[in-house]
């Protein structure tokens, strides 16, 4: 099984970013993924800026893909998904169905992001006509639905040439919204935001009258409370078909999970367990932020 870094979900500063990256260069991973997903107000780096950091981290020998923004509003966000869609290089992960459109024209191969719907394996079979090699599980589903897409996937006969890729590590993308959370914690106006995500490089913990973290607000994305880790589930994932796991960007911890995850998978790693500000539950078919203990 391969490990994948996903694209930073939060607003780092360009310098932060970049040091980020110059340490996925060297990390232990297959696949890098990288760009703004969530906001188009977040311009530490450009469009030219994240294509000419995926030219340079393809020299690392690793897979560098560029992510697109999740939720257009504007035709200004329109003209910088055409720029990425365009690079001619590098391969494009399509979170918004403008993505997939705009590849589909082209003819050219591309990853469905796990912000695209894709349910059963009818919908795995249109996206495959639309240019799909490779899909991002939607965060919500959990092994025995994913068990049985791919196994009717094969039964259709397009399971051939598709890779299946899990959100495995990180605080899980929930929701996207027109307006701006950050902003409205900070009692500003979207169009006038200040930019005050940069101040919450893991975004704004929001916590219930028990004092549970339950939600984290990042822009206009709504996040899990808690971080969502399937490392104790990797064989198990690597058994039903899955090829790649993603771990999503968490600041310091990253590299030291990617190194973690890495061990899981090759059987050095013989006690795995989860801390108290983890969760699992999608994968087991509960709510998403309980703790499910299995004997395997």
């Amino acid at each position: 099984m391969k490990l994948s870094l996903g694209p930073i979900l939060y607003y780092w500063t360009k310098q932060q970013t970049l040091a980020f990256y110059e340490q996925a260069a060297d990390a232990d991973v297959d696949i890098i993924y990288l760009g703004e997903t969530v906001c188009s107000k977040r311009r530490e780096l450009n469009a030219q800026d994240w294509i000419d950091l995926a030219k340079s981290l393809s020299q690392s020998g690793k897979q560098v893909v560029l992510s697109t923004l999740t939720l257009l509003a504007a035709e200004s966000e329109l003209k910088t998904l055409r720029k990425l869609c365009n690079n001619g290089d590098i391969m494009v992960e399509a979170n918004d169905m403008a993505g997939v459109q705009l590849m589909s024209e082209q003819g050219v191969p591309f990853v469905s992001g796990p912000a695209i719907n894709i349910y059963n394996a009818r919908a795995l079979k249109v996206m495959k006509k639309q240019g799909v090699t490779r899909w991002v599980m939607p965060v919500e589903l959990g092994r025995e639905t994913l068990q049985e897409l791919l196994a009717d996937a094969e039964a259709m006969g397009i399971k051939e040439g598709i890779e299946t890729e899990v959100y495995a590590y990180g605080r899980l993308p929930l929701a996207y919204s027109a307006r701006c959370f950050t902003a409205r914690y900070y009692d500003l106006p979207k169009d006038n935001c200040q930019l005050k995500c940069i101040q919450h490089p893991e975004g704004i913990a929001v916590h219930s009258q028990e004092d549970d973290e339950l939600f984290t607000l990042n822009g206009i994305q709504t996040m899990s409370g808690r971080t969502y880790n399937l490392e104790s589930e990797l064989s198990n994932m690597q058994n039903i078909g899955v090829d790649i796991a993603r771990i999503s960007p968490q600041g310091d911890e990253t590299f030291e999970k990617v190194n973690q995850f890495r061990k899981a998978l090759s059987g050095d790693l013989k006690t795995i367990a989860l801390s108290e500000a983890e969760c699992n539950g999608y994968w087991f078919k509960s709510p998403g932020m309980d703790q499910v203990v299995t004997s395997s």
